[in-house]
């Protein structure tokens, strides 16, 4: 089935100066919307961007009916736009939409959306070498009833802004005991608005207490490690890639999978496993070099440089020659066409 896409073009901004926009603040000239209403996708176009109009009875602003997908968009060696791990983001999207019972969007719809839109404000794209474009996919419930229901009418979007270094230095942060972001049986392998707003306030108290975000743990024992902050928690001891095994609670991470992939292409070991607060503290205080650190679409890799455990915070590992930044650096080369593609990851216009 084809989803043609009407487009209003109007005249793109010149750029000069895209490092200075904060992350998510800006948006480019354009965006994508399409609407499902009567079972069916329909009026797909790409327009100049504009606020929405929503009935204040809209399904979305009372039963949390959103979903969303973080990607990214780059200029390659030879000056092309590589759309990363389309497919990927893709699939996580769909399955993100099945467990909010939302209308899956037809792939080729998804695809076409992004193509033409990044085509569209390519010159947004950051050409320096931590610079990217943004892309932000969502999708809400927009039927004006209110009323405990599924909805039948949806919105789905696609905007974009310029991005550069998500954390601008090494994180500090906590073990997270008493809070928890998600529980097996929930939301928690979805990347839907509520996990994010009910992460809020455990991250706002670890901040008034001097952190930058938090280590959470099982909602269970709070004995288990599952992410960091909104990104996939990974470390890097005794010559080992560890991270927590996907659960019910932890999201199917694209540059998590990405960077495991890599990895395992260099030779590195690399273990999918439960890692417990007590293993990573030994290791603490065994004197062993620990390096942690987030990984997600937007931060990519965002170093730790101290966790704390109870009252004791333990130093991580961020030198230079750290195991993360030549992980990251590969992750870099592929999605800028420096290294080869082995696993048809990019996505070029």
């Amino acid at each position: 089935m084809e989803y043609p896409i009407s487009i209003t073009p109007q005249t793109v901004r010149t750029v000069t100066d895209t490092k200075s926009i904060p992350f998510g603040k800006v948006p480019t000239e354009h965006m994508f919307i399409a609407e499902y209403r009567d079972g069916q996708w329909q009026n797909a176009r790409i327009t100049p961007f504009h606020d929405l109009t929503l009935s204040p009875m809209a399904l979305c602003l009372h039963y949390g009916q959103t979903v969303f997908e973080g990607m990214k968009a780059f200029v390659m060696e030879d000056s092309r736009i590589n759309i990363f791990r389309i497919d990927k983001h893709y699939d996580r999207f769909c399955k993100s939409l099945d467990r909010m019972c939302m209308p899956r969007v037809p792939k080729e719809l998804f695809t076409e959306a992004m193509h033409q839109l990044v085509q569209l404000d390519s010159k947004w794209v950051p050409d320096e070498a931590d610079g990217s474009l943004y892309l932000r996919p969502f999708m809400i419930a927009t039927e004006d009833r209110i009323g405990v229901k599924i909805g039948e009418e949806y919105l789905f979007m696609i905007v974009a802004s310029p991005a550069y270094q998500y954390y601008a230095n090494p994180l500090k942060i906590k073990v997270e005991t008493e809070f928890s972001r998600a529980a097996d049986g929930g939301t928690g392998t979805a990347k839907c608005g509520g996990n994010y707003g009910g992460a809020f306030y455990p991250t706002q108290l670890a901040k008034e207490q001097g952190f930058d975000q938090v280590l959470w743990t099982d909602s269970r024992t709070h004995t288990l490690i599952e992410e960091s902050g909104t990104m996939n928690a990974m470390f890097y001891i005794d010559n080992t890639l560890l991270t927590p095994a996907l659960s019910g609670s932890i999201l199917d991470g694209v540059t998590r999978d990405s960077l495991l992939a890599i990895a395992r292409e260099k030779g590195m070991k690399v273990e999918e496993r439960p890692i417990s607060i007590a293993e990573l503290k030994a290791a603490f205080e065994a004197g062993k070099r620990v390096e942690a650190f987030g990984a997600g679409t937007a931060a990519v890799i965002a170093p730790i440089a101290s966790i704390t455990i109870g009252d004791k915070a333990y130093d991580c590992y961020v030198g230079e020659d750290a195991t993360m930044f030549t992980l990251k650096k590969a992750l870099y080369d592929i999605r800028t066409g420096v290294a080869p593609d082995t696993h048809k990851w990019n996505y070029i216009l």
